[in-house]
């Protein structure tokens, strides 16, 4: 079965996160001895994966444990930056970020898969999420499908085909372990953050179509990477453990974008002036260009993409309103009516 070039490339991503039962070891091992395209690929996911583990990071213990509380694993995880031999783009640092942030809470999660999380998901069929969410921009940059195919009828609307999508890969995973779904949800990833996209800005510009949303490539990134820290709150919050934000930076990229989409969105609605407070206290008039400016409106940024990511009703959502509240208000529900997280 060594001979089995492309049986052993589909073993690749999970070999590289250390998820392979020994039965596939013993097959992928000799494979990569006598193959240099598979070895190399093994070593770029694996240099990737390294990029995520944070491997030899200041306050690391042995085997690239970090001391102290769950908040300050997270914290770093969602913060540190890792120059390693496989490079990312701006365009895909908060993902990569975001992914390390869930792999830093998975261990407080042992004895504790079923706890209740968001919608009707537990904990463990929250990965199973992730891994059917990742999926369709994993699929498109060429990365294997690490599940089996759901049987959608064509012309399916992108809505109801992501839902059936969802619930099958959720059936399937809970019939798998939960370190078996962390296992496929971690490869995809690595595989994902190994395309050629991950690390090249041009590559990324080109836009493509993921679940009706019709973006660049560093756009999907940017979302996974929304959607992952999202759900690592999610998590988080059923366990007590707080999350901390993304890093500035990061955290600005998910408020660009999201204004960008919200603005498209309102294109004819009434005029806002939309304050993101924070460092930089940056604006933005969104609704019609024909009229002067009927409110404005000022959210935090933390606050802002919980209430685009459904976290937050727009009643709830701590808010500074000046001028004409129903204008402002639109805002707040056009906001909301965004999430599909």
């Amino acid at each position: 079965m060594t001979n089995d070039h492309d049986g052993v490339r589909e073993l690749l991503a999970a070999w590289a996160v250390g998820a392979l039962p020994p039965a596939d070891r013993r097959t992928v091992s000799p494979h990569l001895a006598a193959c240099t395209s598979c070895a190399a690929e093994a070593d770029r996911l694996r240099d990737t994966v390294r990029l995520l583990d944070g491997a030899g990071e200041p306050g690391a213990g042995p085997n690239g444990s970090v001391n102290g509380s769950a908040d300050g694993v997270l914290g770093l995880a969602l913060r540190s930056r890792r120059p390693r031999a496989a490079e990312i783009a701006h365009h895909a640092a908060p993902y990569a970020a975001a992914v390390a942030g869930l792999q830093a809470l998975v261990p407080e999660l042992d004895g504790r898969w079923g706890t209740p999380v968001v919608h009707d998901w537990d904990a463990h069929a929250t990965v199973a999420h992730l891994v059917a969410a990742d999926e369709h921009l994993a699929v498109l940059l060429g990365v294997a499908p690490c599940l089996p195919a759901s049987h959608i009828p064509e012309g399916t609307p992108p809505g109801d085909a992501w839902a059936r999508r969802t619930a099958d890969v959720i059936a399937h995973e809970h019939g798998r372990t939960p370190g078996q779904t962390v296992a496929t949800w971690a490869a995809q990833a690595a595989a994902l953050l190994a395309t050629p996209e991950a690390a090249d800005p041009e590559l990324a510009a080109r836009a493509v179509t993921v679940m009706g949303l019709r973006l660049p490539v560093a756009d999907h990134f940017v979302v996974r990477a929304f959607e992952a820290w999202i759900h690592t709150d999610d998590i988080g919050r059923a366990l007590g453990i707080p999350v901390p934000a993304p890093p500035d930076e990061h955290l600005w990229s998910l408020v660009r974008l999201a204004v960008r989409i919200l603005g498209l969105a309102l294109h004819d609605a009434p005029p806002v002036l939309f304050e993101v407070t924070g460092p930089t206290d940056t604006s933005w008039v969104l609704g019609s260009d024909t009229e002067p400016v009927h409110a404005e409106l000022a959210l935090d940024p933390v606050d802002f993409c919980l209430l685009v990511g459904g976290r937050y009703a727009p009643d709830e959502v701590p808010r500074g309103i000046t001028g004409d509240e129903n204008a402002a208000r639109t805002v707040l529900e056009t906001a909301a009516s965004l999430a599909w997280l």
